[in-house]
């Protein structure tokens, strides 16, 4: 694959722009170039008076493995860091409805994406983990979204642990909208976008402000904060090491 192929794909039909994550050889990591590229789309479709709904997708069944550990453990993350806070500004205050479709795995990084969703829809074979501690690292940059979406427990819990948790257990802590049988995903994707077709422009852009001010608020108090805590633990010899072995061991 060459820096040229296209990693985030775009397409509208009937009023729903549809967003796909396709870089299958990293399981679709939070690249520079798919996180630059799904900025393009998602201001794309913000801009598409046509555009009514945004379903953000993957090509392939896992939907994001996190951040490139490949690009993290050779430089700083400051610029890495602070553009994953500016693609969940950007979710949370687009203003059309983002629905997220998660047909698999989602780990780390990608978690702040699912956070930042109005809805989210899993199969309910989907399984989650926020692994940074296993790495020497916090998830600082995705918690700017994710605190505020679960109960404490859960967060301290998937936190700290970094474990692995299901899609009921999802659901039942905030982290998505509700979790469906495999087979039903796509109808369960279908009837969340028909509803939201059903609302004025005017109406889903006002009310997305409304329920994501507090959400906002958080993220613009702690953004800069974080940023710092995340590039000073990407930068330090203890994760530099744990990304390298993890690497190696992969």
């Amino acid at each position: 694959m060459t820096t040229y192929d296209e990693l985030v794909h775009y397409a509208t039909t009937d009023g729903v722009a549809t967003i796909t994550l396709d870089s299958p050889h990293n399981r679709n990591a939070l690249s520079r170039q798919l996180v630059d590229e799904l900025f393009g789309r998602l201001e794309e479709s913000a801009a598409d008076d046509e555009v009514r709904v945004v379903v953000l997708r993957s090509a392939d069944r896992v939907f994001c493995s996190g951040a490139d550990l490949g690009e993290a453990s050779g430089g700083s993350m400051v610029e890495g860091a602070g553009a994953l806070v500016e693609l969940q500004r950007l979710i949370l205050t687009h203003p059309k409805p983002v629905v997220t479709r998660l047909g698999g795995p989602v780990r780390a990084g990608g978690l702040g994406i699912v956070a930042s969703s109005d809805v989210v829809i899993c199969s309910d074979d989907v399984t989650f983990a926020l692994t940074e501690s296993r790495l020497g690292l916090a998830p600082a940059v995705i918690s700017l979204t994710l605190v505020p979406r679960l109960t404490s427990r859960a967060a301290y819990d998937t936190f700290l642990t970094g474990r692995a948790f299901d899609a009921a257990e999802a659901a039942a802590m905030g982290l998505v909208t509700r979790a469906v049988p495999a087979d039903q995903l796509d109808a369960a994707i279908d009837e969340v976008v028909a509803e939201l077709l059903k609302a004025h422009p005017q109406g889903l852009r006002e009310t997305k402000k409304v329920l994501a001010r507090d959400i906002l608020a958080y993220l613009e108090a702690n953004a800069e904060e974080m940023v710092a805590l995340s590039a000073r633990l990407f930068g330090s010899d203890a994760a530099r090491e744990a990304m390298l072995a993890f690497l190696t061991k992969k």
